[in-house]
C-alpha cells in the first residue's frame, strides 16, 4: 500500500509525546552516564539526592511527588542511599509511620561533588540554544506542562 506524506494518518516521529520522550531519554541518559559511571548512582538515587539537597526533610511520599518517581523507586533508592550512608531517617512527629528523610553529611558531600558536573552537562546541552531560545524553550515547556496537567485533572474527574 503506497501512501504519500499527505495521506499519512499518523507519524510516530512527528507525535509530540514521542518527540518529548526521545529528547528526555537522550538528555537523561547523557546525565545518567555521569552519576552512574563516576558515583555508582542510579537515576532514582540521583533524583533523591538532588531532591533532598533542594528541599530537605521530606517523607518518601513527598519525595515521590517531588522527583516524579514512583513509590517503589523511591523506596529502593532510599534504602540503598541509607545503606551507603548518604541518607538518614528520623521520626516524623506528625505521623510516626512516615519517616522524614534527610541527606547525611556524606550525602551532602556527594551531592556537592555531582552538582558542578551536572551543571556543566546542562550548560553544554543548553549551549545549542541562544539565550532567547533558552527562555522561549523554558516558557514553551511550562505551557505544555500546564496543558498536560489540565488533561490529567479533567481525566481524574471522569
Amino acid at each position: 500500500m503506497d501512501h504519500s506524506d499527505d495521506d499519512k494518518m499518523f507519524e510516530l516521529q512527528a507525535f509530540l509525546p514521542y518527540r518529548l520522550a526521545v529528547v528526555t531519554d537522550a538528555v537523561s541518559q547523557s546525565v545518567a552516564d555521569l552519576y552512574r559511571d563516576r558515583f555508582d548512582l542510579t537515576r532514582a538515587e540521583w533524583r533523591i539526592l538532588a531532591g533532598l539537597g533542594d528541599k530537605p526533610d521530606m517523607t518518601g511520599k513527598e519525595l515521590s511527588s517531588y522527583t516524579t518517581l514512583d513509590k517503589m523507586q523511591v523506596s529502593r533508592a532510599v534504602a540503598r542511599l541509607e545503606a551507603n550512608g548518604h541518607v538518614s531517617r528520623k521520626e516524623n512527629s506528625k505521623d510516626r509511620r512516615n519517616k522524614i528523610l534527610r541527606l547525611s553529611e556524606a550525602g551532602e558531600a556527594l551531592l556537592a561533588q555531582i552538582i558542578p558536573l551536572a551543571k556543566e552537562r546542562e550548560a553544554f546541552l543548553l549551549s545549542a540554544l541562544s539565550e532567547d531560545e533558552q527562555k522561549a524553550y523554558s516558557q514553551m515547556n511550562q505551557k505544555i506542562y500546564h496543558q498536560a496537567q489540565k488533561l490529567l485533572t479533567s481525566d481524574q474527574g471522569e
